[in-house]
């Protein structure tokens, strides 16, 4: 016998396939939608992104066909504080990643409490990610087996403890093959297109929704260059991320990027590609998959989704913070956004990126 599955259904084809394999393997799945009232939008949009009521209508029907017990769990009060941290984010300069927070406070999280509630073993997702064992026998999370589809940078912050209780049923299969397994099934989903888009900013505009749920948000400011020279004015450091070039609002020849946010001075300072350059970043709050080491080691920095991880050596600051010093500089390393660390295809930790330098600093 099985043992008791609770399931993030976002009416997907990936949670939708993870759901018939789960049962397939003979566990007792229980599908959990995440209602989060999030912006609906049109038809158009609710193609591109998750937890829209469309959503929920698709994950129900999924678990009807494959008859499992589904809930849609009201998410919305604990969902206001993801876009809550969200606004404050841009509003103090930095370029958050929701996912991660939604991953963390909910996925695995809130849906996880509730599992044990109802007496689950395991809380499942659809994720293209792994569960392996290190050298210890202890579980970590890894890559997924499709690397153009793998999500692992997403979720370094699961606790350790929360680990042996993981799974991950699509980690190990190709997204073309998940899809035909969906159509061999039958499953309504099974040419639903991936969500895109974050699923709370409408129309991808996160400009007007920061400045919507922050009213009175007041962060307008000097453009400078590199020298500190005033070349311009922005209407809110809200407006900018770092790497960014469109949008500026200045014309100076030569492309320019912006190379710093001061969130104090409400300056955006603008460079060119090689100030983009830096060879170290300092993290926080930062979630160790495995024992704390004792002091530096090599790894694979990942600092983006879409970015290759880099040969790195990182550097134990404290309990919850770290150094990362590259082999070879990266381009715009940009506060907010996290840090996966890795070793092979295992993840190492990860944390929140708080600042970019160019050299390690003294002692």
């Amino acid at each position: 016998m099985g043992s008791r599955v609770v399931l993030a259904m976002s009416g997907g084809v990936d949670s939708s396939v993870a759901a018939h394999l789960l049962k397939e393997q003979g566990h007792e799945v229980i599908g959990l939608f995440m209602r989060t009232g999030a912006h609906e939008g049109g038809l158009e949009r609710r193609a591109k992104t998750c937890c829209s009521a469309t959503d929920a209508v698709d994950a129900q029907n999924v678990a009807d066909r494959l008859d499992i017990p589904f809930y849609a769990l009201d998410f919305e009060r604990d969902f206001s504080r993801i876009m809550d941290q969200f606004a404050d984010e841009y509003a103090a300069g930095r370029t958050p990643n929701p996912c991660v927070m939604c991953n963390i406070w909910l996925k695995f999280g809130k849906l996880w409490s509730y599992g044990k509630q109802v007496g689950a073993d395991f809380v499942a997702t659809g994720h293209y990610a792994g569960i392996v064992n290190d050298a210890d026998s202890a579980p970590r999370i890894a890559r997924a087996q499709d690397r153009s589809k793998d999500q692992s940078y997403v979720l370094f912050g699961l606790r350790r403890e929360l680990l042996p209780h993981v799974l991950f049923p699509v980690g190990h299969l190709p997204k073309s093959e998940i899809r035909e397994l969906a159509k061999d099934l039958g499953l309504p989903v099974h040419d639903k297109p991936d969500s895109q888009e974050i699923c709370f900013v409408p129309d991808d505009d996160y400009l007007e929704f920061v400045r919507n749920r922050r009213p009175d948000l007041d962060t307008k400011g000097d453009i400078v260059d590199e020298d500190g020279k005033v070349v311009g004015s922005h209407a809110g450091i809200e407006g900018f991320t770092i790497g960014q070039r469109r949008g500026l609002g200045i014309a100076v020849g030569a492309p320019r990027y912006v190379v710093e946010i001061e969130p104090m001075s409400r300056t955006v300072t603008i460079g060119g590609r090689g100030s983009l350059e830096k060879r170290v970043l300092e993290a926080s709050r930062f979630n160790w998959q495995g024992p704390m080491p004792d002091g530096p080691i090599t790894c694979d920095a990942q600092i983006r989704a879409r970015h290759t991880a880099a040969p790195a050596t990182v550097h134990p600051v404290g309990s919850d913070k770290v150094r990362v010093v590259f082999e070879q500089p990266q381009s715009a390393i940009t506060p907010g956004q996290v840090v996966a660390l890795y070793q092979g295809d295992m993840v190492l930790g990860g944390g929140w990126i708080d600042r970019a330098l160019d050299e390690l600093p003294p002692g």
